[in-house]
């Protein structure tokens, strides 16, 4: 014990004169424990839906108005036509809509039946069942008010379209986002530690004074990445296409094209971090804090946005992964075209642009 107790002090001195380790240590936890108590959340508030009133009679209103007086929905979209609801659902725009049929007041009333769509969209499996079981629970207590009986819900019957996803299938969730935490891995993650490697053993300093200039070197350390990411794009693409018969129902080109935008500012992101890094553990632990988790918890990938406090709504806005996986759902999912995810394509520019003239000037100064 008397040989063991010195080393054990020597390793908690090493410990805390470590910055980057403390950081793991005490900073990490807190920051896990927030994000899934902040992030997970199995109800739904403000979800935007879409309400198609073909009868706009005193009922149809007082139902849209019980709908929308809940604190679970919000009116996102002012629809008229049932082609209306599709090219909302196509933007994003709404998550899910209900349609009124004609004459709703004379067939509840007097027919004592009458019929209520709803169209959620399935792309996402727990906010679509989510969503349907809070609409039948609010038009469920709608009927029993107008028939003034608690146990009376029959009038109603709710017809449940589930578009994009009809089979419900996990798999239609996951590749977007399968496809988004990989390409950080890989591209991120995997290049500034193989960047600030060579910072951290001197061979940098070695190729700088060799006819190459910086960004020569930057780029050549680049390509490899770049070209085993596409592989692992067409290789999940092919999985997801032929296991799991996942449709691919947009263009080929525009999804690649997606892909090849997000992977430049996945590796812009990794130079910019060997940049700011001198060590391989730095870049490593600096790379998971703030990429690869983030890619999990903070993009729609696993637990929807909309669902989450508003400040982490914005602070999810931030990360690459986000958008990705917006415009990777509509083009594999929706079928949209460039004219969908224009927004999307043009913040992964800029943020490739941005970072990738971070990291020139940082290693300029090296």
């Amino acid at each position: 014990m008397n040989k063991l107790k010195p080393f054990i002090i020597k390793e908690f001195y090493h410990i805390f004169r470590d910055k980057k380790t403390l950081l793991i240590i005490f900073i990490l936890p807190i920051v896990l424990v927030t994000l899934f108590g902040f992030a997970i959340r199995s109800e739904i508030k403000d979800t935007k839906i879409a309400i198609l009133d073909k009868s706009k009679d005193e009922m149809s209103i007082g139902l849209t108005d019980k709908i929308l007086a809940s604190k679970y929905f919000v009116n996102s979209a002012d629809v008229k036509t049932d082609s209306q609801l599709e090219e909302k659902f196509k933007n994003g725009d709404i998550t899910v809509a209900i349609v009124i049929p004609p004459d709703f007041s004379k067939n509840f009333l007097k027919l004592n039946t009458t019929k209520i769509q709803i169209i959620t969209d399935a792309s996402n499996l727990n906010t679509a069942t989510i969503t349907k079981l809070y609409l039948s629970s609010i038009i469920g207590a709608f009927t029993a008010e107008k028939l003034d009986s608690p146990n009376i819900q029959e009038p109603i019957n709710l017809s449940l379209r589930l578009v994009y996803n009809p089979e419900l299938k996990d798999v239609y969730m996951f590749v977007p986002g399968l496809l988004a935490l990989i390409l950080m891995l890989v591209s991120a993650i995997m290049s500034s530690v193989s960047l600030t490697k060579e910072k951290e053993t001197g061979t940098f300093d070695v190729l700088k004074v060799s006819p190459l200039r910086s960004y020569h070197i930057i780029i050549g350390k680049l390509i490899p990445y770049l070209i085993l990411s596409l592989i692992n794009v067409v290789v999940i693409i092919a999985m997801s296409v032929v296991i799991f018969n996942m449709p691919i129902n947009g263009s080929y080109i525009l999804l690649f094209v997606v892909c090849i935008l997000f992977l430049l500012t996945a590796l812009s992101i990794g130079v910019f971090v060997s940049s700011i890094t001198d060590t391989q553990q730095g870049a490593l632990l600096l790379s998971i804090v703030a990429l690869f988790l983030p890619t999990t918890l903070l993009s729609g990938f696993i637990y929807p946005i909309e669902n989450m406090p508003v400040v982490l709504q914005w602070i999810c806005q931030i990360f690459p992964a986000t958008w990705f996986i917006e415009a990777i759902k509509t083009v594999m999912i929706k079928g949209g075209g460039i004219e969908f995810i224009w927004l999307q394509l043009l913040v992964l520019f800029c943020m490739t642009v941005f970072f990738i003239g971070l990291s020139v000037k940082n290693y300029n100064k090296i």
